[in-house]
């Protein structure tokens, strides 16, 4: 049995406003991966066919910021979300005149990009469901556990106390909530001990997904220049800290061009060194192109742990960003090596030596 864990009157507040709103845009946040996507088409899903509304009807939308990686181009509709980056004009249409917007898997309006001053300009109610550290109080509903394993489990919480995925789960939602959990749990590596997750899984597995299947189609469908750049990552560019039982990966703008690099290519990379026996921290550094507006680059932050050694509180008091006790991120505004520089002054503050 599934434990009801989220508190009963944000699920009747939740269920109010996911049973009567008219036009909703569901929102994920950017460089959205597995539990972003996961998320957004379970909801997307569970909307069309328990308000039986049509596909070309005009009462449901998905919006991601940017684009998402090609090995989550196989999840059911995928191709019906509209990517804000490429399709501002359509996006900023379906925000405006939506009556509810659904935030998944990010705690406040910045991490949806410029999607998300329009979201606020859009006085129309809003319903959170994530589980990162401090969520912003911007929405009329919070459900915000950061002690689940991803938002796919919330989600899958939400539809179970609202009486909805006890018998008949639908395929393509069932399909879509395993994405998230999966994903978000490094194959259930990490942040999967509470036994409710399992009883979720039989219970998607009995609605008829091939878990197998999900497996291939998100961990071996590598291209050529993915699996080279994550050799040169950890061959060339992996550094250890014995002492601190630590790894990190560094990579920059000119050595991603080198592999062609794409959305998704380094997913997965900084869990690598933590198979080696003495090391339990990861941290994996990319840069990025500047943002718009500013001439400095940007680098990307992954924080990786193993057992009772957060990395969370690091990621959210250095970079700006959070998570997982044992999966987070970060971001910091500067050059790789500004970036390496300030995570190499500020481990032993967070890391524990033995």
């Amino acid at each position: 049995m599934i434990s009801n864990s989220i508190d009963s009157c944000l699920v009747t507040s939740a269920a109010e406003l996911l049973t009567t709103s008219q036009r909703v845009v569901v929102f994920t946040h950017m460089a959205p991966d597995g539990d972003a996507m996961g998320s957004s088409l379970a909801v997307y899903h569970w909307l069309m066919q328990a308000r039986n509304w049509e596909p070309e009807s005009g009462h449901v939308a998905v919006v991601v910021p940017n684009a998402f990686p090609s090995f989550l181009s196989w999840l059911p509709d995928s191709d019906r979300i509209l990517v804000y980056e490429s399709q501002s004009e359509k996006a900023r249409q379906w925000i405006a005149e939506a009556d509810l917007h659904v935030c998944l898997d990010f705690n406040e309006p910045k991490r949806i990009g410029p999607a998300g001053e329009q979201l606020l300009q859009n006085p129309c109610p809003k319903l959170l469901i994530d589980h990162h550290l401090n969520p912003s109080d911007f929405a009329t509903v919070t459900i915000s556990q950061p002690q689940a394993s991803s938002t796919c489990e919330l989600v899958y919480r939400l539809l179970w106390q609202m009486g909805c995925v006890r018998d008949n789960i639908p395929l393509n939602v069932a399909t879509s909530l395993y994405t998230g959990l999966m994903t978000d749990t490094g194959n259930f590596s990490y942040n999967s001990n509470n036994p409710d997750i399992y009883e979720m899984i039989a219970s998607l597995m009995r609605a008829g997904i091939d878990k197998d299947a999900i497996y291939d189609a998100v961990f071996n469908q590598y291209t050529e220049d993915r699996v080279r750049l994550v050799g040169y990552g950890l061959y060339r560019k992996m550094q250890l800290v014995p002492e601190y039982h630590l790894a990190i990966i560094t990579l920059s703008i000119e050595e991603l061009q080198r592999f062609h690099y794409q959305q998704g290519d380094t997913e997965g990379l900084v869990n690598m060194p933590l198979q080696m026996s003495d090391i339990y921290y990861s941290v994996f550094l990319r840069e990025q192109e500047p943002k718009p507006g500013t001439p400095k680059p940007v680098v990307k932050l992954s924080f990786r742990s193993q057992g009772d050694r957060p990395v969370n509180i690091f990621a959210h008091e250095v970079f700006g960003g959070g998570g997982h006790m044992n999966a987070a991120g970060g971001e910091f505004v500067g050059t790789l090596y500004q970036a390496l520089q300030r995570l190499m002054n500020n481990y032993p503050k967070y890391l524990k030596k033995d």
